[in-house]
């Protein structure tokens, strides 16, 4: 009556769900699903290091090279972005290399590295959204009058 499990069927089912997920969120969202992205990548590939499982490290450390190159840095406006998308682009070109060579050396290290430097960029993204959110709400929220203590 049932088929046993397909890994293929269900990567489809994923891949559906992220596709269709990709057209309903902001650009914001985006930014920080990438460096989320970056840095699960990482993590999986130190963990695959440690392991001695060679091909899910080399696999991982590209995932996260891709999407440095491919989405984080495509992404930096660099005409309107002035200094800022100038420096975000030197580190995310820092960051390839090391990770590169990280691959190359087999240097858990490098990697590390690369995680210490993303870390507090996607914290820093993300406090973003809640400041903004923070103050749109404080903005539309009817001033409150101080209460004075009758003498």
């Amino acid at each position: 009556m049932f088929s046993p499990f397909n890994p293929r069927s269900a990567s489809a089912y994923q891949r559906i769900n992220v596709e269709t997920s990709m057209h309903t969120i902001d650009q914001h969202q985006l930014v920080s699903l990438l460096y989320e992205g970056v840095l699960s990548s990482i993590a999986t590939a130190r963990g695959a290091m440690a392991r001695g499982d060679v091909l899910t490290k080399c696999n991982s450390i590209s995932k996260a090279i891709r999407i440095l190159e491919e989405g984080l840095s495509t992404a930096l406006d660099r005409e309107e972005g002035g200094v800022l998308a100038e420096n975000l682009g030197a580190l995310y070109d820092y960051c390839l290399h090391r990770l590169i060579l990280a691959n190359a050396r087999n240097d858990d290290a490098l990697m590390e590295e690369v995680m210490r430097l993303i870390e507090p960029i996607a914290q820093g993204w993300n406090e973003i959204k809640k400041t903004g959110a923070l103050a749109a709400a404080v903005a539309e929220r009817p001033e409150s009058r101080p209460v004075m203590a009758e003498a």
